[in-house]
């Protein structure tokens, strides 16, 4: 028994059916990886009704990441980079890779709040989901990688993505703990 990829599996019904896959691809990179630099922008500068740069570095420090001001300035700096990357399709697998080490700190810093309580790790966990997602869908036709010599997707790109974001993630909550 062979398994077949989404792409064999799709029907084209029409010529437009070919490229739903990418425009959903789009839509996910360009909605998700918009809001993640959104929420890195109010961080870093302070966009978008957010607390900015001093703020953020004061509340990283409340919450045991010291300093702040780089605990603070890494993750507003990932989250912006990360989410523009994503939104651009442009090196999907490292921008998947900062997003989900990123989100791994967010879902430790809220494991204590549960799971759909408003107050917990759901967002971080749906964030890191989407982003491990296209890290081994890869950005689509519809992205700056698209047909580029250095695009990378599949199976093993996937798996470094998740790996690298592992290995900074726990490196980051390593450094908070010994700090």
């Amino acid at each position: 028994m062979t398994r077949k990829s989404v792409l064999e599996r799709t029907a084209n019904n029409t010529a437009l059916d070919g490229i739903s896959i990418d425009i959903g691809l789009l839509l996910l990179r360009v909605v998700f990886g918009g809001l993640l630099a959104a929420h890195g922008a109010q961080k870093l500068f302070g966009w978008f009704s957010g607390p900015g740069w001093r703020a953020n570095a004061d509340g990283f420090e409340k919450m045991g990441y010291n300093p702040g001001k780089v605990f603070g300035t890494l993750a507003g700096l990932c989250e912006f980079t990360g989410g523009v990357l994503l939104l651009l399709g442009l090196l999907t697998p490292l921008a998947a890779a900062i997003v989900l080490g990123t989100m791994i700190n967010v879902i430790n810093t809220t494991w204590d709040g549960g799971l759909l309580t408003g107050k917990g790790y759901e967002m971080g966990l749906l964030f890191a989901v989407a982003a491990a997602a296209i890290a081994f869908t890869g950005p689509g036709e519809f992205s700056l990688d698209a047909g580029r010599p250095w695009q990378r997707q599949g199976f093993v790109w996937g798996v470094g993505a998740v790996i690298l974001a592992v290995v900074a993630g726990v490196f980051t909550l390593i450094l908070k703990w010994v700090l």
